[in-house]
């Protein structure tokens, strides 16, 4: 078990609870910060405080937070791809096709699964029993560069680049359409889609700040191999912003055309370089992995 204190800053006065939290503490999801408030783990001036709690200006916020259960998923001897590792971390070349982390319909065969054999259960466990040094997922059908932290030192450490944009996450992908401006950004808030529960959408309502920065690489007929920068890491992102701007993502069977090219099993996005500085050592790392070979064939499959 641990605690950790905040000091509420003028500027931050009337700032829902659950909301300022996830400011603070960007190594758990809103829901979880949430749930920690709903067992009164989070206190106020030494008394426990609700989710929707405003808070004050000089508000002395402590946050318990438990010792990790065990966990319920099973160690799996299953093949990874190891880019990098040490005693705090470790780089991952994901499958297309892999579940990042358990949930309902896939408790085995995901990469939780595969990293409790590899580390023999040493992971960082601030993220939960459900998601065990997992500091950041990519989709099931995207393959490519994922970070995993095997101590808590490093997951706080890493949080803290992920929370500060300073993570370098440059993503590879064909887009439908020929794109009019070779570079841009898109700097357009995603939130939950209210008509459809398990998509994410460009809304100003209940939504968060995202930006990403492209790059066309090469233009093809009725296509546009890119890549994509993250400034901001929400949940399908690219997918998200590409299909705003009108080029969906190859593949695509939730944001792009109903007539989805199967072949590709998914939309065609690969995490190609990951770089960031090493929580211990201070040193700037970078890694980049090589284009998978359903990205390539696909890529030889178009007309210039």
């Amino acid at each position: 078990m641990k605690q950790l204190d905040f000091c509420v800053l003028p500027e931050e006065d009337g700032i829902r609870l659950d909301k300022w939290l996830c400011g603070k503490i960007p190594e758990l999801t809103r829901s979880g910060i949430q749930k920690l408030c709903d067992d009164g783990a989070v206190c106020c001036r030494g008394k426990a405080v609700p989710k929707s709690y405003k808070v004050k200006c000089l508000d002395s916020i402590a946050v318990t937070i438990p010792d990790v259960r065990a966990l319920d998923a099973k160690a799996e001897d299953i093949p990874l791809e190891i880019v990098y590792e040490d005693k705090d971390l470790l780089v991952v070349n994901k499958p297309k096709g892999m579940v990042v982390h358990p949930a309902a319909g896939n408790y085995e065969g995901t990469l939780v699964n595969a990293l409790l054999h590899h580390c023999s259960g040493q992971l960082s466990g601030i993220n939960g029993v459900e998601r065990p040094g997992i500091l950041h997922r990519i989709d099931k059908n995207t393959s490519g560069l994922l970070l995993v932290a095997k101590t808590d030192f490093a997951h706080l450490r890493l949080a803290e680049q992920v929370k500060a944009h300073s993570m370098t996450r440059m993503y590879e992908a064909v887009v439908y359409g020929r794109m009019k401006e070779a570079d841009g950004t898109v700097d357009a808030p995603i939130g939950r889609d209210p008509a459809h529960r398990k998509k994410m959408t460009v809304t100003p309502l209940h939504s968060r700040t995202a930006v990403t920065h492209y790059h066309t690489v090469c233009q093809y007929q009725g296509f546009a191999h890119i890549q994509c920068r993250l400034e901001t890491g929400r949940t399908h992102q690219i997918r998200v912003h590409m299909a705003y701007l009108g080029h969906p993502l190859a593949g695509d069977d939730v944001y792009g055309p109903k007539k989805v090219i199967r072949e590709l099993n998914g939309q065609c996005l690969h995490a190609r370089t990951l770089g960031f500085v090493h929580p211990r050592s201070g040193e700037s790392l970078e890694f980049t992995s090589d284009l998978p070979e359903y990205f390539t064939h696909f890529l030889g499959t178009l007309r210039p």
